[in-house]
């Protein structure tokens, strides 16, 4: 992560994300800002060595709370083995931008979960170079057998506490996200349990009703995942459950911005309703083909085809796709549905929010991104400033 600089940095005239007007970020010789001021109360003497943005837009990194392999490894395919993998990845995916992430464990046997988990709470701990490892996230195996999209139906499991606590084993404080179909459980324990286990509950592959989805909020869920996708449509008089997200103030949702997952329409209805950054947040539900070029590959027992970033079963199941998070931010603004600061926002401090992080304020690692609109060419691109 952050290294410290040799001496400290100014970054001047900077469009920082969150913040109104022209910005002055002060960074520290240990890599951390320091302070965020406005240009207009900033004194005529700056340093000369100062960092002039001109107006450019400053983030922290991306935080992908979806993201299921990268460079051929699938996270539920883990082992002492191939952990080296993983640490290669974790510096792929700060290359592509993204500061930290939740590994995620796709429906699999119990025995793979557990085994995934053990390898990564090895390495959480551990000084990471690369984008940080901030917990995992299990996308099953408690999904409704009719919303299960891709996830392997013999792996499918009941909804009760005790086999949460059996999949779950020695590694609940390795989870920090865990999607369910909360329709599964009619005693209404469930969601409870892992709260009181520190873990964000996420509601998906559902199919949820509308009053079904408000009582599990109400327990305590507080996420959706992936948006659109393997739940009920919206619906004009059964608004399931992505109406009871959009209009529930503190439940936040995940959405893909490849172009396949979610028309770009709907995403901008979406956006609309759900008051942007506010109630939505960007994720790549990448692949293990990630960082790999398009073709065929292993995915569990089965095989995946990926074109054009998106990947499919061989029976046409959208799967996933192989498009780094912050090719999302770029789309959302190249389809004209927000503006910059809105879709960096998405990519930045919104999956922050959502599992209770802070956005860009004093006090944290510089890992900064510089993001550059050009509007003769209607493009967006970024780089990594500091970090």
């Amino acid at each position: 992560m952050t290294q410290a600089t040799q001496n400290p940095v100014d970054i001047i005239n900077a469009r920082v994300t969150g913040y109104k007007d022209l910005q002055m970020l002060l960074v520290d010789q240990e890599g951390i800002i320091e302070q965020i001021l406005l240009m207009d109360t900033v004194g005529k003497d700056i340093c000369a060595s100062a960092i002039d943005v001109a107006g450019d837009w400053i983030s922290l990194g991306g935080v992908d709370l979806q993201i299921n392999g990268a460079l051929g490894l699938a996270f539920p395919d883990l082992t002492a083995e191939n952990a080296h993998v993983l640490q290669k990845i974790t510096q792929f995916l700060w290359d592509v931008g993204v500061d930290g992430f939740l590994p995620t464990l796709v429906t699999t046997s119990v025995e793979n979960i557990q085994r995934s988990l053990a390898v990564i709470a090895d390495i959480i701990p551990c000084k990471q170079a690369g984008a940080k490892i901030l917990g995992v996230h299990l996308e099953g195996p408690f999904l409704n057998y009719q919303k299960r999209g891709a996830h392997p139906a013999e792996y499918l499991l009941p909804l009760t506490i005790d086999e949460v606590k059996r999949v779950l084993g020695d590694y609940a404080h390795v989870v920090k996200v865990i999607t369910l179909a909360p329709e599964l459980d009619p005693t209404g324990e469930v969601i409870p349990y892992l709260r009181s286990l520190g873990i964000t509950v996420s509601l998906g592959h559902s199919q949820a009703t509308s009053a079904q989805a408000q009582l599990a909020f109400e327990l305590g869920a507080t996420m959706v995942t992936h948006a659109f996708n393997a739940m009920p449509p919206l619906h004009h008089r059964e608004p399931g459950l992505l109406g009871a997200a959009i209009t529930h103030s503190d439940v936040m949702c995940g959405f893909i911005a490849d172009g396949e997952h979610v028309s770009p329409t709907m995403l901008q209805i979406l956006l609309r309703a759900s008051y942007e950054e506010k109630g939505l947040f960007l994720v790549s539900d990448a692949l293990s083909p990630l960082g790999l070029p398009d073709g065929v590959y292993p995915w569990d027992s089965r095989e995946i085809e990926v074109k054009n970033g998106t990947a499919r079963l061989a029976d046409g199941t959208l799967s996933g796709t192989t498009l780094p998070l912050l090719v999302g931010v770029q789309n959302l603004v190249k389809w004209g549905i927000c503006d910059v600061e809105t879709a960096i926002l998405l990519a930045t401090d919104a999956p922050r929010q959502a599992i209770g992080l802070s956005g860009i304020a004093k006090s944290q690692p510089a890992n900064l991104l510089r993001w550059h609109w050009d509007e003769a060419r209607k493009e967006l691109t970024w780089q990594r400033l500091l970090g």
